[in-house]
Protein backbone atom coordinates (compact mmCIF):
# COMPACT_ATOMS: atom_id res chain seq x y z
CA UNK A 1 0.00 0.00 0.00
CA UNK A 2 2.95 2.31 0.64
CA UNK A 3 4.34 1.61 -3.20
CA UNK A 4 0.68 2.71 -4.14
CA UNK A 5 0.64 5.85 -2.52
CA UNK A 6 4.31 6.54 -4.15
CA UNK A 7 2.27 5.72 -7.30
CA UNK A 8 3.10 2.55 -8.45
CA UNK A 9 0.26 1.20 -10.51
CA UNK A 10 1.59 -2.22 -10.31
CA UNK A 11 1.29 -2.28 -6.84
CA UNK A 12 -2.49 -1.13 -6.41
CA UNK A 13 -3.00 -4.29 -9.54
CA UNK A 14 -1.60 -6.49 -7.28
CA UNK A 15 -3.50 -5.51 -3.89
CA UNK A 16 -6.85 -5.82 -6.12
CA UNK A 17 -5.98 -9.20 -7.30
CA UNK A 18 -4.40 -10.26 -3.93
CA UNK A 19 -7.95 -9.03 -2.54
CA UNK A 20 -10.62 -9.20 -4.53
CA UNK A 21 -11.83 -12.67 -4.35
CA UNK A 22 -11.85 -12.38 -0.33
CA UNK A 23 -13.73 -9.34 -0.06
CA UNK A 24 -16.36 -9.69 -2.69
CA UNK A 25 -17.14 -13.32 -0.69
CA UNK A 26 -17.11 -11.28 2.30
CA UNK A 27 -19.44 -8.79 0.91
CA UNK A 28 -21.53 -10.49 -0.50
CA UNK A 29 -22.62 -12.87 2.75
CA UNK A 30 -23.53 -8.83 3.93
CA UNK A 31 -25.46 -7.77 1.20
CA UNK A 32 -26.78 -11.04 0.26
CA UNK A 33 -26.30 -10.30 -3.75
CA UNK A 34 -23.09 -11.07 -5.44
CA UNK A 35 -23.77 -8.43 -8.37
CA UNK A 36 -23.84 -5.61 -5.76
CA UNK A 37 -20.72 -7.14 -4.02
CA UNK A 38 -19.14 -6.95 -6.71
CA UNK A 39 -20.49 -3.67 -7.02
CA UNK A 40 -19.65 -2.96 -3.51
CA UNK A 41 -15.78 -4.12 -3.84
CA UNK A 42 -15.29 -1.62 -6.66
CA UNK A 43 -16.20 1.13 -4.62
CA UNK A 44 -14.14 -0.32 -1.40
CA UNK A 45 -11.02 -0.55 -4.30
CA UNK A 46 -11.57 3.06 -5.92
CA UNK A 47 -11.94 4.32 -1.94
CA UNK A 48 -8.25 2.91 -1.17
CA UNK A 49 -6.79 4.68 -4.21
CA UNK A 50 -8.25 7.80 -3.43
CA UNK A 51 -7.30 7.89 0.13
CA UNK A 52 -3.52 6.59 -0.55
CA UNK A 53 -1.48 9.48 -0.12
CA UNK A 54 -3.10 9.71 3.39
CA UNK A 55 -3.13 5.97 4.14
CA UNK A 56 -0.79 5.69 7.59
CA UNK A 57 0.45 2.10 8.14
CA UNK A 58 -0.96 1.73 11.69
CA UNK A 59 -2.45 -1.76 11.54
CA UNK A 60 -2.69 -4.84 9.35
CA UNK A 61 -3.56 -3.93 5.64
CA UNK A 62 -6.35 -6.23 5.47
CA UNK A 63 -7.73 -4.51 8.60
CA UNK A 64 -7.91 -1.55 6.82
CA UNK A 65 -9.50 -3.04 3.67
CA UNK A 66 -12.25 -4.74 5.82
CA UNK A 67 -13.06 -1.62 8.09
CA UNK A 68 -13.50 0.60 5.09
CA UNK A 69 -16.11 -2.68 3.21
CA UNK A 70 -17.66 -2.64 6.60
CA UNK A 71 -18.60 0.85 6.35
CA UNK A 72 -19.51 0.15 2.71
CA UNK A 73 -21.81 -2.51 3.45
CA UNK A 74 -23.36 -0.50 6.19
CA UNK A 75 -24.64 1.85 3.97
CA UNK A 76 -25.94 0.16 0.86
CA UNK A 77 -28.01 -2.25 3.37
CA UNK A 78 -29.05 1.16 4.70
CA UNK A 79 -29.64 2.88 1.40
CA UNK A 80 -31.60 -0.47 0.49
CA UNK A 81 -33.70 -0.41 3.61
CA UNK A 82 -34.77 3.19 2.91
CA UNK A 83 -35.76 2.27 -1.02
CA UNK A 84 -37.17 -1.03 0.33
CA UNK A 85 -35.41 -2.93 -2.49
CA UNK A 86 -36.10 -5.94 -2.63
CA UNK A 87 -34.13 -8.28 -4.85
CA UNK A 88 -35.10 -11.39 -7.12
CA UNK A 89 -31.44 -12.98 -7.20
CA UNK A 90 -31.95 -16.37 -6.10
CA UNK A 91 -35.97 -16.72 -6.08
CA UNK A 92 -36.36 -17.93 -9.47
CA UNK A 93 -38.56 -20.05 -10.91
CA UNK A 94 -38.21 -24.11 -10.82
CA UNK A 95 -36.56 -23.34 -14.35
CA UNK A 96 -33.34 -22.31 -13.00
CA UNK A 97 -33.35 -24.79 -10.09
CA UNK A 98 -34.08 -27.82 -12.52
CA UNK A 99 -30.42 -26.28 -14.44
CA UNK A 100 -28.92 -26.01 -11.49
CA UNK A 101 -29.74 -29.61 -10.73
CA UNK A 102 -29.18 -30.80 -14.47
CA UNK A 103 -25.48 -29.50 -13.87
CA UNK A 104 -24.41 -30.62 -10.54
CA UNK A 105 -25.94 -33.98 -11.86
CA UNK A 106 -23.61 -34.08 -15.33
CA UNK A 107 -20.55 -32.05 -13.18
CA UNK A 108 -17.00 -33.64 -14.82
CA UNK A 109 -15.96 -34.04 -11.26
CA UNK A 110 -15.41 -37.46 -9.39
CA UNK A 111 -18.43 -37.22 -6.78
CA UNK A 112 -21.36 -39.36 -7.15
CA UNK A 113 -24.62 -36.32 -8.44
CA UNK A 114 -26.16 -37.31 -4.43
CA UNK A 115 -23.35 -36.20 -2.62
CA UNK A 116 -22.38 -32.85 -5.13
CA UNK A 117 -26.25 -32.22 -3.85
CA UNK A 118 -25.84 -32.78 -0.18
CA UNK A 119 -22.82 -30.31 -0.50
CA UNK A 120 -25.04 -28.09 -2.52
CA UNK A 121 -27.86 -28.42 0.24
CA UNK A 122 -25.38 -27.62 3.24
CA UNK A 123 -23.60 -24.82 1.47
CA UNK A 124 -27.22 -23.04 1.00
CA UNK A 125 -28.05 -24.31 4.53
CA UNK A 126 -25.19 -22.17 6.01
CA UNK A 127 -26.25 -19.20 3.58
CA UNK A 128 -29.56 -18.97 5.25
CA UNK A 129 -28.07 -19.40 8.80
CA UNK A 130 -25.58 -16.72 8.36
CA UNK A 131 -28.33 -14.44 6.50
CA UNK A 132 -30.21 -15.21 10.28
CA UNK A 133 -27.44 -12.97 12.00
CA UNK A 134 -27.46 -9.61 12.09
CA UNK A 135 -25.12 -7.25 9.97
CA UNK A 136 -22.73 -6.80 13.21
CA UNK A 137 -22.55 -10.83 13.67
CA UNK A 138 -22.55 -11.63 10.38
CA UNK A 139 -19.39 -9.27 9.69
CA UNK A 140 -17.48 -10.48 13.08
CA UNK A 141 -18.08 -14.49 11.95
CA UNK A 142 -17.25 -13.65 8.85
CA UNK A 143 -14.18 -11.69 9.46
CA UNK A 144 -13.35 -14.31 12.21
CA UNK A 145 -14.06 -16.94 10.59
CA UNK A 146 -13.53 -16.87 6.65
CA UNK A 147 -10.44 -14.05 6.95
CA UNK A 148 -8.98 -15.22 10.65
CA UNK A 149 -8.77 -12.38 11.73
CA UNK A 150 -8.28 -12.10 15.54
CA UNK A 151 -10.54 -10.23 17.97
CA UNK A 152 -8.52 -6.90 18.35
CA UNK A 153 -8.23 -6.60 14.47
CA UNK A 154 -12.10 -7.41 13.87
CA UNK A 155 -12.57 -4.36 16.59
CA UNK A 156 -10.31 -1.91 14.76
CA UNK A 157 -12.26 -3.31 11.42
CA UNK A 158 -15.82 -2.80 12.89
CA UNK A 159 -14.54 0.30 15.35
CA UNK A 160 -16.08 -1.63 18.57
CA UNK A 161 -14.03 -3.01 20.88
CA UNK A 162 -12.50 -6.11 21.31
CA UNK A 163 -14.73 -6.96 24.34
CA UNK A 164 -17.65 -6.02 22.29
CA UNK A 165 -16.58 -8.49 19.36
CA UNK A 166 -16.34 -11.59 21.79
CA UNK A 167 -19.85 -10.72 23.19
CA UNK A 168 -20.84 -10.36 19.44
CA UNK A 169 -19.44 -13.67 18.08
CA UNK A 170 -20.87 -15.53 21.33
CA UNK A 171 -24.08 -14.77 20.20
CA UNK A 172 -23.96 -15.17 17.21
CA UNK A 173 -22.55 -18.64 17.58
CA UNK A 174 -25.65 -18.84 20.19
CA UNK A 175 -27.69 -17.93 17.26
CA UNK A 176 -26.36 -20.08 14.03
CA UNK A 177 -26.50 -22.81 16.63
CA UNK A 178 -30.30 -22.72 17.16
CA UNK A 179 -30.93 -22.46 13.45
CA UNK A 180 -28.57 -24.91 12.55
CA UNK A 181 -29.28 -27.74 14.89
CA UNK A 182 -32.66 -28.43 13.83
CA UNK A 183 -31.52 -29.32 10.25
CA UNK A 184 -28.36 -31.59 11.72
CA UNK A 185 -30.73 -33.31 14.20
CA UNK A 186 -33.85 -33.63 12.14
CA UNK A 187 -33.26 -32.11 9.05
CA UNK A 188 -35.33 -29.55 9.50
CA UNK A 189 -34.25 -26.52 6.96
CA UNK A 190 -34.03 -23.07 8.80
CA UNK A 191 -37.36 -21.08 8.52
CA UNK A 192 -39.38 -24.25 7.43
CA UNK A 193 -41.88 -23.59 10.53
CA UNK A 194 -41.63 -27.16 11.85
CA UNK A 195 -41.72 -29.04 8.01
CA UNK A 196 -39.88 -32.04 7.36
CA UNK A 197 -37.50 -32.08 4.22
Amino acid sequence: MLAVGEGDAQAFQELVERYQGRLVTVLEHLVGNRDQAEDLAQEVFLRVYRARQSYKPGAKFSTWLFTIANNAASTALRSRLRRREVSLAGRDSSESSAGRMESLAQAPSGQMPARQLDKAEMRQIVRLAMESLNERQRMAVLLNKFEGMSYSEIAEAMQLTSKAIKSLLSRARLNLREVLEPYLEHGLRPGAAGEKK
